[in-house]
């Protein structure tokens, strides 16, 4: 299996949440869409995280397999790389 087949099994597993980006790693929290907006109210679906619902590449991948939402109506958080192969001087 090579590691364009690795990442295409991962993301039909949904554990594709996370996504590096220029040595930062980005996880998609939970989902804040407001299923209520349409009658003046606000109503959250209670998914915690993102997990895709297809493979890498393709448009499933944007969606959510345990709400149906978007990527993008789930929180967005960014970790920085944390570098620990810089030396100080003290």
């Amino acid at each position: 299996m090579g590691p364009q087949q690795d990442r295409r099994s991962m993301a039909a597993n949904g554990t594709a949440a996370r996504k590096e980006t220029n040595n930062k790693v980005v996880h998609y929290r939970e989902c804040q869409r407001n299923h209520a907006a349409a009658i003046g109210g606000y109503a959250v679906d209670g998914c915690r995280e993102f997990m895709a619902s297809g493979a890498e590449g393709t448009a499933a991948a944007l969606m959510c397999a345990a709400c149906g939402c978007h990527r993008s109506f789930h929180r967005r958080e960014v970790e920085p790389d944390l570098d620990c192969s810089s030396t100080t001087s003290a």
